[in-house]
């Protein structure tokens, strides 16, 4: 959509970071997951996320993007996302997430694990994205 563009005619960022709203939400519902965490009374949320633009989408361009899971870690789940025009990569994010409780609290593994199933043995966070979730984390003032 026009109103999508920014002054030079690329998709602007606030953009790419909506539709990858729409990428997980769509991975969760395929998967079955969004009803089994949804009857358990739980919700997704965006704790972090880094995103690198590689080529510029222009009105009209068609692109597909890719939603994956890359690992889990202490209360997170880090999934990847991936705009891309054929092969081409267009702009590649990796999202930290966790799963809340409407009753308050967060969602451990351990519950994650229970209701999703435990996670492929080869699942293994890459470094550099532990390095970033230490190094990214906001810490309280004091007074």
């Amino acid at each position: 959509m026009p109103n999508d563009l920014d002054l030079l005619g690329h998709m602007n960022n606030g953009r790419y970071l909506s539709i990858l709203d729409i990428g997980r939400i769509d991975l969760l519902v395929r998967s079955g997951f969004w009803r089994k965490m949804t009857t358990a009374g739980w919700y997704p949320v965006v704790a972090a996320q880094t995103i690198t633009y590689r080529k510029s989408l222009r009105l009209g361009q068609q692109f597909d993007v890719f939603t994956r899971i890359i690992g889990l870690h202490d209360r997170w789940v880090f999934i990847e996302q991936t705009f891309r025009r054929g092969d081409a990569i267009y702009a590649q994010a990796v999202i930290r997430t966790r799963f809340l409780k409407e009753g308050g609290g967060t969602v451990s593994l351990e519950e994650l694990n229970t209701l999703a199933g435990c996670p492929p043995d080869d699942l293994l966070l890459p470094e550099w994205v532990e390095r970033w979730t230490t190094d990214s984390r906001v810490l309280a003032e004091t007074p």
